[in-house]
């Protein structure tokens, strides 16, 4: 019995590992999928994304070809990796129902199912280590002898399992689609293509938020001076920081828009504000979300001066970028200057 587990579960994981990482190879994920997935900012390098998928793949070698003490340690090393992937889809899915992850290459949704196969790779892992120490030192699972029925069938089951939760399809992520024409958005005018609108355009709600300053002051009437790109973010969102630090190089690039953050704390409550101009809005009661429609954070909503929504609300990172782009485009009628870093 030790014998069969010593030879299965570290073949097993090794075998997760390495589709994990030719996934990532023919898939790359960027610093922004990191971010929104909630990677610690240390992390976040390109050195280390690049790094990535290769050391999943020494991992696996390690795994196969290792046994005693130095294949203990490889499966420790295993065990930690499966207990960050499990904390970090754990994370985003509370934080938003619509987070998603490129764990096996190409970024999806993160599901319970994701969750399920998460724990399982833990699980697997743990098993790992507590038989791989009884495989030679060097040499490992594969010059352990398989021998009877009974090993190929453990073994055989254990990877139908995996491979299950591995290989379960997942629902791709989705966002909304930016309106195609943001310049007659902003400006009042509804894009007309084919006799059909390309963008259906609702009301700004005329609910109060707050100033950072604690003037309070009702949305609409404000939208009516100038143009507003709002940013809902969350001072505890870690993928909300990378917007957050880009809203400064936004505002240079679109002078005709004011761009705002909007959080869901109290203006005075000590966490981040912005009293400069455009100074940030506190909405504590989530009466814009609820006007409109509930969002996760970091989202986007572009609201025009003439009382009506303009565009969004975008979520993601990314897709905010390409919004800002796209809100460029529309007004200037020529390609954006260099984006903001995406870090």
């Amino acid at each position: 019995m030790i014998a069969a587990l010593t030879v299965t579960l570290p073949v097993i994981l090794a075998g997760v590992l390495v589709a994990s990482a030719v996934a990532k190879l023919r898939s790359p994920d960027d610093l922004l999928g990191w971010a929104e997935l909630g990677v610690p900012r240390m992390l976040r390098t390109k050195w280390l994304l690049r790094l990535h998928p290769w050391a999943e793949v020494a991992l696996a070698a390690a795994l196969v070809l290792m046994g005693g003490w130095l294949g203990f340690l490889a499966a420790i090393v295993a065990v930690a990796l499966m207990c960050s992937y499990l904390w970090l889809v754990v994370r985003a899915k509370n934080a938003s129902d619509d987070a998603s992850c490129a764990c096996f290459g190409a970024k999806r949704r993160i599901t319970r199912v994701t969750i399920i196969r998460n724990a399982w790779l833990v699980v697997l892992a743990v098993a790992s280590a507590s038989v791989i120490w009884t495989a030679p030192l060097l040499g490992g699972a594969l010059v352990v002898a398989l021998t009877g029925w009974w090993m190929t069938l453990i073994g055989a089951a254990v990877a139908a399992v995996t491979s299950a939760l591995v290989l379960w399809p997942e629902e791709p992520q989705t966002t909304p689609d930016a309106p195609p024409n943001v310049e007659s958005s902003v400006t009042g005018e509804a894009a007309d293509v084919d006799g059909e609108l390309e963008y259906v355009r609702s009301r700004t709600p005329a609910v109060p938020v707050t100033l950072a300053d604690g003037t309070s002051v009702n949305l609409l009437d404000l939208t009516r001076r100038k143009p507003i790109l709002m940013l809902a973010v969350s001072a505890t969102c870690g993928s909300c920081t990378t917007v957050i630090e880009n809203a400064p190089s936004w505002r240079t690039r679109l002078p005709e828009v004011d761009v705002r953050l909007l959080f869901t704390h109290a203006h005075d409550s000590g966490l981040m504000s912005e009293l400069s101009e455009p100074q940030s809005l506190h909405d504590v009661d989530r009466l814009v979300s609820r006007s409109i429609k509930e969002w996760p954070t970091p989202s986007a909503v572009l609201f025009g001066s003439d009382g009506m929504l303009a565009g969004g609300p975008i979520s993601g990172v990314r897709d905010i970028d390409d919004f800002v782009d796209d809100i460029y485009e529309s007004l200037h009628e020529s390609a954006p200057p260099e984006s903001a870093p995406r870090s």
